[in-house]
């Protein structure tokens, strides 16, 4: 409606509560000097309602609240994507999530530095939170992510290219992992010196594929993991990380691989207790 509307500077009142499939989707998509939002009320949203709305909105500074709790597929998916000046993110309150809802939410936010304590979502769903905060190059702090249930691709590169990411979650709890779940979920990040504990047993495929590539500050990693790692679970995860470092493997695990795919070369191996 509004799409490529350079000098819009304030949008409408959006006063429905009740929205249909990609309802709003890039209504104000590079609206460059776009500072106010309206107010989004809706609770109940459908596909791709609001998907690309704001995206490339490089004068926006705040983010509307989002009070949502029945969410759809692709429901936010890009919805603020290369907003450069947005520096918080509103809370995010949906405790279950559906495909692709988050997906690049918030990708190449730049000046991003304020996530949201917590993401508290416990039951997960395909591409879910995939490339959310991929390239927010000024986030330093990493939400909390209690789910307990995966699925498959639902962490996929979510802070792939977060430079300046010092805090990642101090775990990720779920032991049921699903395809491709944490693939190259910090990927690049080059200030994160401890990884997540990751206390699952068995490994799915590509879980970790690309987890912690490129992570050059890495130093510690708790793994509990039984599964011997290879190119079919752990591509390439641990590539590019620290030189020496500390990494914490199960005490009942047999597996001895070390480089790229298992434990880093060079690095010293401890049990858990």
């Amino acid at each position: 409606m509004f799409k490529g509307c350079t000098s819009l500077v304030t949008a409408p009142s959006l006063p429905a509560m009740e929205l249909q499939s990609g309802s709003y989707y890039s209504m104000f998509e590079e609206c460059t000097s776009l500072t106010t939002v309206p107010t989004l009320s809706a609770t109940t949203l459908e596909s791709s309602c609001y998907s690309h709305m704001f995206k490339g909105c490089t004068s926006l500074v705040t983010a509307p609240e989002l009070p949502a709790t029945t969410l759809a597929s692709s429901c936010y998916a890009y919805m603020f994507m290369e907003c450069t000046s947005l520096t918080a993110s509103p809370e995010l309150p949906a405790t279950t999530l559906a495909s692709s809802c988050y997906t690049f939410m918030f990708s190449g936010c730049t000046n991003l530095t304020s996530a949201l304590s917590e993401l508290p979502a416990i039951t997960l769903a395909s591409s879910c939170y995939k490339y959310m905060f991929g390239g927010c190059t000024s986030l330093t702090t990493a939400p909390k992510l209690p789910a307990t249930t995966l699925a498959s691709d639902c962490y996929e590169r979510m802070f792939d290219g977060c430079i300046n990411l010092t805090s990642a979650p101090s775990e990720l709890p779920a032991t049921t992992l699903a395809s491709a779940c944490y693939g190259a979920m910090f990927d690049g990040c080059t200030s994160l010196v401890t990884a997540p504990e990751l206390p699952a047993i068995r490994l799915a495929d590509y879980c970790y594929s690309g987890m912690f590539r490129g992570c050059t500050s890495l130093n510690y990693i708790k793994a509990l993991f039984r599964t011997t790692p290879s190119t079919t679970y752990t591509n390439e995860w641990v590539s590019g990380v620290a030189a020496t470092g500390t990494f914490v493997k199960n005490s009942e695990a047999t597996w001895t691989t070390t480089g790229v795919n298992g434990i880093p070369t060079g690095w010293t191996v401890e049990t858990n207790a």
